[in-house]
């Protein structure tokens, strides 16, 4: 199986995005991977459920996206230079921040929820922001 490192390369030694994400795809789908296999084997149920999640996550994604568009996660930049993924990134970070934030509230001090936000739409929210992270550091959001 091929790694991450010996993908092919765009000008700043970073692996192609179509190239990485097709590879993971090639992968999953051909079940080359000793884990998915495994794990599909031995923990049916929760597999299942993990992709239900996701298929709920990337519903979610395209909600909140048609709502808000991609400047807000690229501060209105082309994400073209590092500094700007490094901007994308750092909002990302701070939005993540506040997720964890309300959950010390929710799970660890016991507070009631007091602005409609449960558990679930905190860990919804940090789940997609994980991805958003991803796909900016590939320089393709909002493409």
């Amino acid at each position: 199986m091929k790694t991450i490192k010996d993908t092919p390369r765009v000008k700043d030694d970073k692996p192609t995005h179509k190239v990485v994400f097709n590879q993971i795809q090639k992968e999953i789908d051909g079940r080359e991977n000793d884990a998915v296999k495994y794990c599909e084997e031995h923990y049916p149920q929760t597999c299942e459920v993990f992709k239900q999640v996701m298929a709920i996550q990337y519903v979610l994604f395209c909600k909140k996206q048609k709502n808000y568009g991609p400047g807000n996660i690229s501060v209105g930049t082309d994400l073209r230079s590092d500094g700007d993924v490094k901007l994308s990134l750092t909002g990302l970070w701070f939005r993540m921040n506040d997720k964890i934030q309300r959950l010390k509230q929710l799970i660890i001090l016991g507070h009631k929820d007091e602005v409609g936000e449960s558990e679930l739409d905190t860990f919804q929210d940090m789940s997609v922001y994980g991805i958003i992270a991803q796909i900016v550091s590939a320089k393709v959001w909002g493409k």
